[in-house]
């Protein structure tokens, strides 16, 4: 008989960069933004810029400017998700989501603080609505969402990457590696979920055991594949930006008979 819990690897916890090595196999192509200028209206009345070119973004926002390499994909024909790992500001990253049809955005700013503290994850993030200028916003506003509550999705990134997500409330999940470098290994860590559109969802989550945060967009209508991003500290205590997505297989989902999650 073999006792799982004096299994060395189950208590060996991984970096980041190990997990997250060759997990954006499957991900949806890149597209060039090039030619392509956005001006963002955020729902605190700040804009954000953005100017690209083939390879990097001509940005202005947050009190600060800067040129980077962006990260864009077309999730759906009118969604791209856009991804900005800062260079020109270290431990920061920005990330876009922005329809040319309903002229509707999300930004989100995923930054590293300098120490960490106990029982906050080190990788904070900020959440803004936004409208895109060139035409009038439809549709209903992006914002957080309760849908995902109760939901329980298996996630493959990659021949060797396999996850296990349950949904339990407002701001947390559970998850658990299948299949990995993590296999065995399983948390429960702080999300946050926002609805951009009809079947469209954007799940962030803050991990608290190793200094990580990451952005995706779940397509949980008609094509069942989630685009992402992480941000945060390499083995070697550096910051680093790392590309991810697969596909999304929903296991089901419960729904509590009483008192509800907050």
């Amino acid at each position: 008989m073999t006792d799982i819990s004096t299994d060395p690897a189950l208590d060996e916890w991984r970096t980041y960069d190990e997990f997250a090595a060759g997990i954006d196999a499957l991900r949806l192509p890149n597209v060039s933004l090039a030619g392509t200028t956005l001006t963002l209206t955020l729902d605190d009345d700040s804009t954000l810029t953005l100017a690209f070119d083939s390879v990097a973004v001509a940005w202005s926002g947050f009190d600060a400017a800067g040129t980077d390499p962006y990260d864009a994909v077309a999730v759906r024909e009118d969604v791209v998700f856009v991804n900005i790992p800062l260079e020109s500001r270290e431990r920061e990253a920005i990330t876009v989501v922005y329809s040319t049809a309903t002229h509707r955005a999300t930004v989100i700013r995923s930054r590293i603080a300098a120490e960490a503290a106990e029982g906050v994850p080190q990788v904070g993030q900020e959440f803004w609505a936004a409208t895109t200028d060139g035409g009038e916003p439809t549709g209903d506003v992006p914002g957080p969402s309760r849908d995902l509550i109760g939901k329980r999705n298996v996630y493959r990134y990659s021949p060797h990457h396999l996850y296990e997500h349950v949904y339990v409330s407002s701001r947390r999940y559970a998850w658990q590696c299948l299949e990995g470098v993590q296999r065995g290994h399983g948390d429960m860590d702080l999300s946050t979920v926002w609805k951009f559109a009809d079947g469209l969802y954007l799940f962030c989550f803050r991990e608290f055991r190793i200094a990580v945060a990451s952005v995706w967009l779940h397509d949980l209508g008609y094509q069942l594949m989630t685009t992402g991003i992480f941000l945060g500290l390499n083995g070697d205590g550096d910051a680093e930006h790392s590309r991810a997505g697969g596909r999304i297989y929903p296991l089901g989902s419960v729904s509590y008979p009483d008192a509800q999650p907050v």
